[in-house]
């Protein structure tokens, strides 16, 4: 499948006029089904440009709101939550990927503007704080996200194939939520975008997860008296059980 892809882009690029698009770029698929024991998956990203430059890839999950809590000793014993900040919009997953290691051919001013980088994230707070706390509850929101898997920046994983081709691999870890994941691609050229593509991704669930799924959010009511009913069975069935043993 993903031969017949790269060869149908590659007679494109061939076909292509002398002013076709700076930029072309596609999924292998568009949408991905998460089923029980999901652990992850890997979509390709392929395209070609005209002409030379770099590739900038910025993958954006779902918004949410996100809340980071600071702990602190007390009485050298236990830790406790001594203040939180709460922030909006923040992206459920971020990933950059480039087809040369960040430095100093992509100026700060280019970074700030669209955001690449996780150490570029423009985060809202909720709560009304100073630029200090709020820098230094962002640095945490980051590394919490690190942690996970979510928040990453991967240099040099843009391949270049033949001048004009390029590919990517996206790997998306077993925690991702599900909603719209949007992809843009960058076409960079001296320190400046000159063409940006940008292109969807949907991960929903599938499944009896789905179900449950739907069932808990949509009817939470009918799924509480489902659940407490699941439960008093599974009881009785233990103790008929053990009753005979």
């Amino acid at each position: 499948m993903r031969r017949i892809l790269w060869l149908t882009l590659l007679a494109i690029t061939l076909a292509m006029p002398v002013h076709a698009e700076p930029l072309l770029a596609d999924l292998s698929e568009s949408e991905l089904k998460i089923t029980t024991g999901f652990t992850g998956a890997k979509v390709l990203l392929f395209g070609s440009i005209e002409g030379d430059g770099e590739i900038v890839i910025i993958v954006r999950g779902p918004n949410q709101t996100v809340s980071v809590r600071h702990k602190e000793q007390v009485a050298g014993l236990i830790y406790i939550n001594r203040r939180a900040v709460r922030f909006k919009d923040a992206p459920s997953y971020y990933h950059v990927m480039t087809s040369k290691p960040l430095g100093e051919w992509l100026p700060s001013h280019t970074r700030d503007l669209f955001q690449i980088g996780v150490d570029r994230i423009k985060f809202k707070t909720i709560e009304t704080v100073g630029a200090a706390v709020s820098a230094e509850f962002s640095k945490a929101l980051i590394r919490n996200m690190q942690r996970v898997g979510r928040y990453s920046d991967v240099a040099g994983q843009v391949q270049f194939m033949g001048g004009q081709l390029f590919r990517a691999d996206l790997y998306l870890p077993a925690n991702v939520l599900t909603g719209f994941y949007n992809i843009d691609v960058l076409l960079i050229r001296d320190g400046d975008v000159k063409a940006i593509q940008s292109t969807p991704l949907l991960i929903d669930k599938a499944g009896l997860g789905a179900q449950v799924y739907d069932l808990a959010y949509g009817y939470p009511a009918l799924y509480g008296i489902a659940a407490i009913i699941i439960a008093i069975l599974a009881g009785l069935g233990a103790n008929a059980i053990f009753r005979k043993i």
